[in-house]
């Protein structure tokens, strides 16, 4: 099983910080995560940032059952 993390807005949304996935490839995670989070979720998703095991990766990237998902979504800041 993957381990999906996420963190601030993701979370909230989710209602989770963390959650399991069976898929083989980055792609069908943001698909799972899409259908499993709800609409609001899959919006705050569709501009977010999927890294696997603390680097950026492409939608495409294969995955192992001990690859660990960051969801990371849009942040901004300032003074």
């Amino acid at each position: 099983m993957v381990t999906v993390r996420l963190f601030g807005p993701a979370r909230e949304l989710f209602g989770a910080p963390i959650c399991t996935l069976q898929a083989t490839a980055l792609d069908a995670v943001r698909d799972e995560l899409a259908v499993r989070g709800g609409p609001s979720f899959a919006a705050l998703l569709a501009r977010s940032v999927l890294w696997v095991n603390g680097e950026p990766a492409g939608a495409d990237a294969a995955l192992s059952a001990d690859d660990e998902v960051a969801v990371l979504p849009p942040v901004s800041g300032g003074c």
